[in-house]
């Protein structure tokens, strides 16, 4: 059974800004990443536990999915068929603060 998206207001602003960020030197890379996570993000509701779990985290609820260097967090759902887009997060800028 697929799950529902959702998106913590942390996620909109990460991928908001890793979007900007790139889009500052190449618009068309910027688009193309953004395309590429949230295709990610919707291949999620299909097998949510198939992530890895967030080794910060001691939550075998909160999982991560990779695209190339971003770790795209989830939470697996604590409503019934709704997974949880938590934080898109660049590996290079070390542990992501989660909000529980």
């Amino acid at each position: 059974m697929a799950h529902q998206v959702l998106w913590s207001p942390e996620a909109l602003e990460d991928l908001e800004a890793l979007t900007a960020y790139i889009a500052a030197s190449n618009v068309a890379a910027a688009i193309a990443t953004g395309r590429a996570i949230l295709r990610k993000t919707r291949a999620i509701p299909l097998h949510p536990e198939a992530g890895c779990a967030v080794p910060e985290r001691n939550d075998p609820c909160i999982r991560e999915v990779f695209h190339g260097n971003y770790r795209i967090i989830y939470r697996l759902p604590l409503i019934a068929g709704r997974v949880e887009i938590m934080r898109i997060w660049h590996g290079a800028r070390g542990a992501p603060v989660i909000q529980s």
